[in-house]
């Protein structure tokens, strides 16, 4: 026996949780399939079967799949949580959105703190050693934590050393290798 021809004999979730004979035109079998009957037994335990029959009655059949939808979220969030239901879940996400943006913010002004702090700002030049006919000018960078870093001038810029994409290393900007001291 095929699973379609046993799913046409048995009862939808609802007439099954109900303990009566589902019928050819019942309004809940393409909404509550049999199996799940956890979906009915929280939205009967909710809202009501005489509640949720008159509601999917007065609405269209295209509307009907997300009422029952909505219905079962709504019933599932209040069997976790009977004090706030699907509240608690939406101020939930709601604060975790808000402190999102806040990091996200703050990152933001980092960044535009780290760029214009970033500008070369070129220092006294020390003595040329003339024996090596090298310069050895240097430049003073605000480094993340406070204090410069000084770079060569022969370095490509913008060069930030604690960067993730630093070929050279650097990488960890709470301690290794970013040269964050004062100079």
């Amino acid at each position: 026996m095929s699973s379609s021809s046993s799913n046409y004999n048995s009862p939808c979730a609802a007439c099954k949780f109900l303990r009566r004979k589902c019928m050819p035109g019942c309004i809940f079998a393409p909404y509550f399939p049999p199996e799940e009957p956890h979906k009915f037994a929280n939205v009967h335990k909710i809202f009501g079967a005489s509640n949720v029959t008159k509601l999917l009655n007065e609405l269209l059949p295209h509307q009907r799949e997300d009422a029952v939808n909505s219905l079962a979220y709504e019933a599932e969030a209040r069997v976790r949580d009977p004090v706030y239901g699907c509240v608690g879940a939406i101020s939930f996400l709601q604060r975790q959105v808000d402190r999102l943006q806040k990091e996200l913010d703050a990152a933001n002004a980092d960044l535009v703190r780290y760029a214009t702090c970033n500008d070369i700002q070129p220092a006294a030049p020390l003595p040329e050693n003339s024996s090596q006919g090298v310069s050895n000018s240097v430049h003073l960078i605000m480094a993340p934590r406070g204090g410069y870093y000084q770079t060569p001038n022969n370095f490509p810029f913008p060069y930030l050393p604690w960067s993730d994409n630093n070929p050279s290393g650097g990488g960890d900007i709470n301690g290794g290798g970013g040269g964050g001291g004062n100079l």
